[in-house]
């Protein structure tokens, strides 16, 4: 078939379609999409069934027809076709499949098609020692071989009745309709189709049990791993506040009997102490090194050569680079200001002093002195203080 359109497809052909999947996923392994095939066919012959109300719960394996006996195993083939999928989500591939497995097992059990011996040991659940457990299995495996060996020899019976048929037809002619009510045997297709169902059964119970032990592990191994989780950033948690307690109280008992350490003045030098780089009885004198680039191998190391210097500046950026550090210029200013203010102040002291107010009589001279006051005020309100030199900005 080209389209799988389910929706228009009789039960007996759907279910046929799907026997075929279920046999190729039990002989050998299939692809993700046709076990999603497979596993649609069968949902639809379950809807199917469910709607024509084939089976009910008042009934015995007697009540049920032969030909609907076939139809007990759709839930059984969903539920290992579905096992088979590989997801991520493991634990409801899981579920879904033991939830078939049970729905068969219970039709099985009110149809009457479960042996006593398997029921009474899955009723005793209270003494499921190993011996009991192994007991149960073996058990469960003769069944599961007396079942294969009856089905195969009702395989040949019905090769060689075909055979034979055959060979009858070819020596004497058969009539319209005679060779059907020959190979009609009904007693022989049910026994077949029951037999397969108690095969079934017994895998039903193997596949189940399997899958629930998985279904623990997966679960446990799930609450281990978010248990040791919390506990491992528990643990985190705890050594990171134990370290730091540690290193406040270290610091608490040593800074009674130390002395305070001198301020740092360099910003550059007191992100090299925080990070471990420096230590802080090192000397500083603010010195800017200068930026070198260059292969990997010669950043960072001493240049032993001038063929390894050349090497180190052939790749330089396409701006000029400050001469000097931030805090370089800072103390540079500062001692440029304190200069500046010592000069004010001299001057000042001689403006104020005797010989000054003597040497300053005649009005020529102090016309002199205003005008060139006002000239000097005049030049400064034109050129504020600093224009033009651009070497006083770091980056300029």
């Amino acid at each position: 078939m080209g389209e799988w359109k389910t929706e228009d497809m009789p039960l007996p052909a759907l279910f046929e379609d799907a026997s075929k999947i279920h046999a190729m996923a039990s002989e050998s392994s299939v692809d993700r999409e046709a076990l999603r095939k497979g596993i649609q066919t069968l949902r639809r012959c379950d809807e199917m069934i469910s709607k024509l109300g084939l089976f009910s719960s008042n009934e015995t394996k007697d009540d049920v027809s032969t030909a609907n006996l076939k139809y007990l195993l759709v839930p059984f083939y969903i539920g290992e076709l579905t096992e088979k999928v590989a997801e991520d989500d493991r634990l409801k591939v899981l579920k879904f499949s033991q939830a078939h497995l049970k729905e068969f097992i219970s039709i099985c059990e009110a149809l009457e098609l479960i042996p006593e011996e398997e029921l009474e040991r899955s009723i005793q659940r209270g003494a499921n020692t190993p011996a009991n457990q192994r007991a149960k299995k073996i058990a469960r495996f003769k069944r599961q071989r007396a079942a294969e060996a009856k089905l195969q020899e009702i395989k040949e019976k019905k090769e060689r009745r075909q055979r034979s048929l055959r060979a009858a037809a070819l020596s004497s002619p058969v009539e319209v309709g005679e060779e059907d009510v020959l190979d009609d045997d009904g007693e022989e297709e049910r026994e077949a189709w029951l037999t397969t169902i108690s095969l079934s059964i017994c895998k039903a119970f193997d596949l189940l049990e399997m899958l629930k032990k998985e279904e623990e592990m997966l679960v446990a191994a799930k609450e281990r791993q978010s248990k040791e989780g919390e506990d491992f950033a528990r643990e985190i948690l705890d050594e990171r506040t134990k370290r730091a307690e540690t290193w406040h109280r270290n610091a608490a008992s040593r800074a009674a009997f130390s002395k305070p350490a001198e301020p740092i003045t360099c910003a550059t030098f007191a992100q090299d102490v925080i990070e471990g780089r420096a230590k802080l009885s090192q000397a500083h004198e603010h010195k800017h090194q200068p930026l070198i680039f260059g292969p990997a191998s010669l950043v960072g190391g001493r240049l032993t050569s001038e063929r390894e210097r050349m090497a180190a500046q052939v790749f330089q950026p396409g701006y000029r680079l400050p001469t000097m550090s931030i805090e370089e210029a800072g103390l540079r200013e500062m001692e440029m200001m304190k200069k500046w203010q010592e000069w004010n102040a001299k001057l000042m002291e001689e403006a104020n002093s005797s010989w000054h107010k003597e040497g300053t009589t005649s009005t020529e001279d102090e016309d002199t002195e205003v005008e060139k006051a006002r000239a000097w005020d005049d030049w400064k309100d034109d050129h504020p203080r600093g224009a033009g030199n651009k070497k006083l900005t770091p980056c300029g």
